[in-house]
């Protein structure tokens, strides 16, 4: 498949007012999502399609909205709006609801002047890319307005987030609670403000509630998964337990324990994956689904759980495609996302947290105790700045530094050049046994890339 215009590896995403975050282009991109919607939807005569949209607490959220509102309307396409719900909740509610799409408004873990539109699969799943190459084609078509006899209607669903609520708390097991447990909740000033210290709250815990008083400009500013210093100084200062600590649209996740240790998503998953095993709930040929950027100690650990183990392109969604080509049901990113298939259909900070509360509370264990088996290795990753259009893997110099780092290594350690998905940048990771090497090696390797673009 060639290259997508608009979409990322997580949707549209960009720059409030820049070429693509507009209400002009995002009313087009509702309307040629709707256009899809209804070719592919086989509903009774008469009936419309019906999304669901919902959005992070971004200020442009407001703006986009109504220009997604007005794009499905123009499209013939019925429209429910949640308001402010984490992303994995719009993903719960269009399956529970039988509605035929979902639609985030949402940034992630972005600054709050950036935003972005994603969409949700009938089923909960985000959209496979030929879905979204077709929407990006009628995109390039035009928009126009069906007659005004079939043009869709808009209405608000007051009990989102305590849908949602239940829901998580479901996915918990009815033998355990959290009573006894001190739990800073760090909710990014995002999405799931009003919506994580409930759930964690009434399954018992004593909360310390932070980043839960979004204004439209604070998201992710300083706090949340992106920022786990600030988990970790909170949950030392009130003496918690444990720190869980999500993004703006509450579909990753960070813990940090008592003493103050930063657990990301390769550990966490981890512990998940450790406790099915040990606990005999996991089916024979079940494994575990990480990315290219998933640490060597991590893939030498789940072998050791006598696991297998497969490697997607960097991204949930390709972790996804890629436990359900294998019929296995947990995977994820080292960012903390994590996805559980047996407790929802696509990555959730809340449930994934749940997870290993509940891998916690079975085994008996801390955190530091469950992962005392799984050794990382060092592990470099800086980001590039590349300029548009750059192309990186025909630099000779790039190559050459490159091939010298995969020399030295051998099958110690990896290399890996990935260009992001949402920014102009190149990633460059190094990973060996030797943290002076592994270091030394990054550096030679960006300096080339540097060289290149000068």
């Amino acid at each position: 498949m060639g290259t997508r215009k608009y979409f990322g590896t997580d949707g549209v995403r960009g720059k409030v007012g820049g070429k693509l975050i507009t209400p002009e282009f995002v009313m087009r991109l509702g309307y040629a999502a709707g256009v899809v919607l209804v070719a592919r939807q086989k509903l009774p005569a008469g009936e419309r399609p019906t999304v669901l949209i919902g959005k992070d607490t971004r200020i442009s959220g407001y703006m986009l909205e109504a220009a997604l509102e007005a794009g499905f309307s123009a499209a013939g396409v019925d429209v429910m709006l949640a308001g402010p719900i984490p992303t994995p909740a719009v993903a719960y509610l269009t399956r529970a609801l039988r509605l035929q799409a979902g639609v985030v408004i949402s940034a992630s873990h972005n600054p709050f002047y950036d935003n972005g539109i994603k969409f949700f699969s009938a089923g909960g799943a985000k959209l496979p890319d030929a879905v979204e190459a077709e929407i990006e084609a009628h995109l390039e078509e035009g928009m126009g307005c069906v007659e005004p006899v079939r043009l869709g209607r808009a209405k608000r669903i007051n009990d989102a987030a305590g849908r949602y609520i239940e829901f998580c708390k479901s996915t918990f097991p009815t033998e355990f609670d959290l009573r006894g447990m001190k739990i800073v909740v760090d909710c990014a000033h995002g999405a799931a403000y009003h919506i994580a210290p409930a759930v964690f709250h009434e399954l018992g815990a004593e909360l310390v509630r932070v980043g839960v008083a979004p204004d439209g400009f604070n998201i992710n500013d300083g706090v949340g998964a992106t920022r786990p210093e600030f988990l970790r100084q909170t949950v030392l200062s009130h003496s918690a337990d444990l720190g869980i600590a999500l993004d703006g649209d509450g579909d990753r996740l960070v813990m940090v324990d008592r003493q103050g240790e930063i657990y990301e998503g390769d550990k966490l998953l981890y512990v998940i994956a450790a406790a099915r095993k040990n606990s005999g709930r996991r089916d024979q040929n079940d494994g575990v689904v990480g990315t290219l950027m998933s640490n060597l100690g991590f893939e030498h650990a789940i072998a050791r759980l006598g696991l297998p183990f497969a490697r997607a392109k960097v991204g949930d969604r390709y972790v996804l495609e890629l436990l359900h080509e294998k019929g296995w049901r947990i995977g994820g990113e080292n960012s903390g996302h994590i996805i559980c298939l047996d407790c929802h259909s696509t990555g959730d900070g809340i449930i994934s947290a749940l997870q290993v509360l509940a891998a916690l509370r079975e085994h008996k264990q801390t955190l530091a105790q469950a992962c005392a088996d799984l050794v990382f290795y060092p592990q470099r990753l800086i980001n590039v700045d590349l300029c548009a259009g750059f192309d990186w893997q025909a630099d000779a110099g790039i190559t050459a530094a490159r091939v010298r780092a995969e020399t030295t290594l051998g099958e110690n350690g990896r290399v890996l050049l990935r260009p992001s998905g949402t920014e102009p940048l190149l990633r460059v990771m190094v990973e060996g046994p030797d943290k002076e090497v592994v270091d030394r090696l990054a550096h030679e390797i960006v300096a080339a890339v540097k060289a290149a673009v000068a």
